[in-house]
C-alpha cells in the first residue's frame, strides 16, 4: 500500500477536495437507497389503502433527492477532476524537475522510451485512479453497505438468503487479483519497450535511411508490437473469463429477490412495499459485485504504474551539490588545475592521476588516440562525472565546492555531437542566455563563422531548425554549438572535436575569433587535428588515461612521440624522416 500512502501526500493541498470528493461519492451512493425506500411507502401507504393525501408529498421528495443527488454528484466530479488535474501536473513537473538533476548512470538505467512512458502514460493511469478508481470503488463499498442495512431493516432473513452469494464472489475477485497483478507489471514493461523501439527509430532515422535498414527497423517495431498486442490479448482474457462468472453470480440475486420474496410474500413474512423495496435494489447489490472486475483491472494497473512512477520521483543523482556549496557573485577567472585526479567507472581506471595547471586566459590543447579519456577529462571540469581521487581546482577551489548551477554556468561547452532545439538560429544561440540583446547574439555567430550561412536560410537568424539541426550540415550545427557556448561569456570554454567537421578556412577564422574574445577566457580543447591545437599555451597527450606528452607545439615536435607522428601524417611528412619506428 506504499503507493497509496506515496499518492496521498502529493496530492498536496488539493487533498481536501479528493477527501470531500470521496465524501460527496459515499452521500450521493448511500442516497441511492431513499428513491426505493419511499417507493416502498407509496405502495404500502398510498397504492395499497388507497391514500391519495401521500401521493404528492412522496413523488416530490423522490424528485428533490434525485435533484439532490445529480447536484451533488456533479460536484463530486468537479472536486475529483481539479484534484486529480493538480496532482497530475504537480508530480508531472516534479519528475521532469528529478529527470533534469539526474547524472549519467540514471540515463545509463532507464532508457528515454521507458521515461516518456513514465512521465505520460503511466502518470495518467495514476490521474485515473484519483479521478475514477477511487469514487468507483467508495460508490460500490458504500451503496452494497447502505443496501444491505436497509434491507436487514425490512427483512433479515431474506437479505441474507441475498447476501449469501457474496463470499463467493470475493473469493473470486481475490483469485483473480493475484493473477492479473504480475501480468499488468509484463504489460507496462512491453509497452515501455514499444516506445523505446520507436523513440530510438525515429531519433535515429538518419542511420536508418544511410543503411536502407527501413525493412529491419519495421520488423523490430512490428515483433515489439505483436509482443504488446499479444500480453494485452492474455491479459484481456483473463478478465473475459473471469466477468462472466461474476456477472453469473450478481444476476443470481435477482433470481433469488423473485423466488425467496415470492415465497415469502405468499406466506405474509413481507408487504408488496417490501416485495418492490428488495427488487428495486437488487441492481444495487449486484453492480458493486460487477464492478469488482473492472475495479481490481484498474487498480492492479494503478500499482503497475504507480510503482514506475515512484522510482523516478526518487531518484537519487550521485552528482549534487554539497553541503554548504559556495555560489560566487563574482566572475570566476578561469584558474584550472587538476591535482593528481583519477576516474573510474565499474573499476575500470578512464583517467590514472591526471596533473596540469592552465592559468587564467590561457588556452589548453588535448589530444591522444581514441578512447585515452580526452572526453572524460573535460567532463569532469562542469562535473558530468566525479573524480574518484584527487582533486579538481577552479580559482583554487574545488569544482564540488561550488554550486552545480554557479560551476556550469562559468563554464561553456561545445561538443562534436551537436544537439539544436526546435527553435530558431537565434534562440538556439542564446540558450545558455536567453536574456541578452540580440545584437550580442548576432556577434557570437559570426565569431563562430555562423553568420554566413544563417544569413542565407529562408528567414535568416529566424528560421526554425528542427531537432537535431535537421536541414544543416554538420560543421553547421558544430558551428551554432560554438556560438551558443560563447554566447556565455564563460570564465572556461570547453571545446570537445567542435571543429572536426569544418573546412580549414573556417577553423583558421574560428581560432582567430577565439584569439581575441572581448571577455578572459580560458580555453580547453579537444582535437586530433594538430592545427587545431598548435597554437595552445600547453598541449597534453592522453594515452590510457595518462599524460605521456606535454608542452607546447614546438616542444613536442621536438621530443619525436605521439604527437610528432600524429604531426607527421597529417603534413603528409615521410614516414621515414619522422623516425616512426624511434
Amino acid at each position: 500500500m506504499f503507493e497509496l500512502k506515496w499518492l496521498w501526500k502529493y496530492m498536496g493541498k488539493k487533498r481536501r477536495l479528493f477527501v470531500v470528493g470521496l465524501i460527496l461519492s459515499a452521500v450521493t451512493s448511500a442516497m441511492m437507497v431513499i428513491n426505493p425506500m419511499l417507493s416502498q411507502k407509496l405502495i404500502d401507504e398510498v397504492i395499497v389503502p388507497k391514500n391519495v393525501k401521500l401521493l404528492m408529498p412522496i413523488l416530490t421528495a423522490m424528485l428533490v433527492v434525485e435533484v439532490v443527488r445529480v447536484a451533488l454528484r456533479y460536484l463530486m466530479i468537479v472536486c475529483l477532476e481539479k484534484n486529480s488535474q493538480q496532482m497530475l501536473d504537480d508530480v508531472r513537473r516534479r519528475m521532469y524537475h528529478v529527470i533534469q538533476e539526474q547524472d549519467y548512470r540514471f540515463f545509463g538505467r532507464i532508457r528515454t522510451g521507458d521515461l516518456m512512458t513514465r512521465i505520460t502514460s503511466d502518470l495518467d493511469t495514476v490521474r485515473h485512479f484519483c479521478a475514477w478508481i477511487s469514487y468507483s470503488a467508495v460508490d460500490s463499498i458504500v451503496l452494497f453497505a447502505v443496501t444491505i442495512l436497509y434491507l436487514c431493516t425490512v427483512n433479515i432473513p431474506l437479505t441474507l438468503c441475498m447476501a449469501a452469494i457474496t463470499p463467493f464472489i470475493m473469493l473470486i475477485t481475490y483469485l483473480f487479483s493475484k493473477k492479473i497483478g504480475p501480468m499488468y507489471v509484463d504489460l507496462r514493461a512491453k509497452l515501455a519497450g514499444l516506445n523505446t523501439v520507436a523513440q530510438e527509430n525515429i531519433a535515429g532515422n538518419r542511420v536508418v535511411k544511410a543503411f536502407a535498414n527501413e525493412a529491419f527497423e519495421e520488423e523490430k517495431f512490428r515483433k515489439c508490437n505483436q509482443e504488446y498486442r499479444d500480453k494485452n490479448l492474455k491479459t484481456t482474457y483473463v478478465g473475459v473469463k473471469f466477468q462472466p462468472v461474476i456477472d453469473l453470480l450478481s444476476q443470481s440475486l435477482t433470481v433469488t429477490s423473485l423466488l425467496v420474496g415470492g415465497i415469502f410474500m405468499m406466506k405474509g413474512a413481507i408487504t408488496a412495499g417490501d416485495m418492490m423495496a428488495f427488487s428495486s435494489l437488487t441492481w444495487a447489490l449486484a453492480n458493486p459485485l460487477r464492478n469488482l472486475g473492472v475495479l481490481i483491472n484498474d487498480m492492479q494497473r494503478f500499482f503497475a504504474s504507480c510503482r514506475m512512477v515512484i522510482e523516478v520521483f526518487y531518484s537519487q543523482p550521485s552528482i549534487i551539490d554539497h553541503m554548504g556549496a559556495y555560489a560566487p557573485e563574482e566572475r570566476l577567472h578561469g584558474d584550472v588545475e587538476f591535482r593528481d585526479v583519477s576516474f573510474r567507472i565499474n573499476g575500470a581506471p578512464l583517467l590514472d592521476h591526471v596533473n596540469f595547471h592552465i592559468a587564467p586566459g590561457q588556452t589548453l590543447g588535448i589530444t591522444g588516440s581514441t578512447g585515452s579519456g580526452k572526453t572524460t577529462l573535460v567532463n569532469l571540469v562542469d562535473r558530468v562525472y566525479e573524480a574518484t581521487e584527487g582533486e579538481v581546482l577552479l580559482d583554487g577551489r574545488n569544482v564540488q565546492d561550488y554550486t552545480l548551477e554557479s560551476l556550469r554556468r562559468s563554464i561553456g561547452v561545445a561538443t562534436q555531437e551537436v544537439f539544436l532545439f526546435s527553435d530558431t538560429v537565434v534562440g538556439n544561440v542564446a540558450y545558455g542566455n536567453p536574456d541578452q540583446p540580440r545584437e550580442e547574439t548576432l556577434k557570437y555567430l559570426k565569431a563562430a563563422a555562423a553568420d554566413g550561412f544563417s544569413r542565407k536560410l529562408e528567414d535568416g537568424c529566424d528560421t526554425l531548425i528542427g531537432e537535431r539541426g535537421v536541414g544543416l550540415s554538420g560543421g553547421q550545427k558544430q558551428r551554432l554549438a560554438l556560438a551558443r557556448a560563447l554566447s556565455m561569456k564563460p570564465s572556461v570554454l570547453i571545446l570537445d572535436d567542435t571543429t572536426s567537421a569544418v573546412d580549414m578556412e573556417t577553423e583558421k577564422f574560428i581560432q582567430q575569433q577565439l584569439r581575441t574574445l572581448d571577455f578572459p577566457c580560458t580555453k580547453m580543447i579537444v582535437a586530433q587535428r594538430i592545427s587545431s591545437l598548435k597554437n595552445a599555451d600547453q598541449i597534453i597527450v592522453l594515452d590510457h588515461g595518462r599524460i605521456i606528452e606535454w608542452g607546447t607545439h614546438a616542444q613536442l615536435l621536438r621530443k619525436h612521440g605521439y604527437y610528432y607522428r600524429i604531426w607527421a601524417l597529417q603534413n603528409s611528412v615521410e614516414e621515414e624522416e619522422v623516425h616512426l619506428g624511434a
